[in-house]
């Protein structure tokens, strides 16, 4: 039996569909836990993903 071929997601080249990672700024806070900070993706605006582009040629 064949399987329906799922749609192309449109994910963000730039963080591949992770828009918002925790980075660790390599202190600790008073209870021991790691202090991180939130770095989110410009370019598709925290999203994970990225609107389809077509592509037009013009004719010269």
């Amino acid at each position: 039996m064949t399987q329906p071929t799922p749609a192309r997601a449109r994910i963000c080249r730039d963080c591949d569909g992770f828009s918002v990672v925790a980075i660790t700024t390599g202190l600790r806070n008073r209870d021991g836990s790691r202090e991180t900070v939130a770095a989110t993706c410009r370019a598709c605006n925290s999203t994970g993903r990225v609107r389809l582009v077509v592509k037009r040629e013009v004719a010269a």
